[in-house]
């Protein structure tokens, strides 16, 4: 009876504990104070990882790779933000690097109707693959705030090549540019579209 006493009046007490305390103490090495912190954000990081994966597998074994970089980084929390920002923003990383590591070296153009959603912001219908859905929606983020750092002459180059499919040849001759202007006009619209 004692005992369980005892565990309810430890439970009670790390339910006050602040966060940034029970993270000293793990770092200090205290590690079974990291359940503590585990029980506190399981169900918020697993629904912000659920409502970013379809499949409950990914979820599962994001949810654990979330955890196991917050305990491995917790040495780099300096306090600057509250501790649940520096969670989420792990959190964020961590979903980000699950898709990378599935994801080509290069990031496709969109299709027509990509194209299409580009202009509306909205979502390709009939696309079932959630990492391919979610890695265009990513793609088609990027590329409207790209889209914002071209300079008209930039656009004009790159929808012509890029979206009308129009030969280097075809551009230099319509726009009066040499091809070797078409084509560093295009790398650099292709660099700050696809800059982070």
């Amino acid at each position: 009876m004692a005992a369980r006493e005892a565990d309810e009046a430890a439970a009670v007490e790390s339910l006050e504990i602040a966060d940034e305390v029970l993270v000293q103490r793990i770092i200090e090495g205290k590690t079974n104070e990291f359940d503590v912190l585990y029980e506190r954000y399981f169900k918020r990081i697993h629904r912000f990882v659920s409502r970013r994966m379809a499949n409950a597998a990914d979820v599962e074994e994001t949810v654990q790779e979330v955890f196991i970089n917050v305990l491995r980084s917790l040495e780099s929390f300096r306090g600057e933000a509250p501790f649940a920002a520096w969670v989420f923003g792990l959190t964020r990383r961590t979903i980000a690097n699950r898709y990378k590591r599935k994801r080509a070296e290069t990031i496709p153009l969109p299709t027509d109707e990509q194209e299409a959603a580009l202009g509306l912001g909205e979502d390709v219908p009939g696309e079932a693959d959630p990492l391919a859905s979610y890695e265009r929606n990513e793609r088609l983020k990027q590329l409207q705030r790209g889209a914002e750092r071209l300079s008209n002459d930039q656009w004009e180059l790159f929808r012509l090549h890029h979206l009308e499919h129009r030969s280097i040849e075809d551009i230099a001759s319509q726009t009066h540019k040499t091809r070797d202007a078409v084509k560093s006009h295009l790398y650099r619209a292709r660099k700050l579209l696809l800059a982070p």
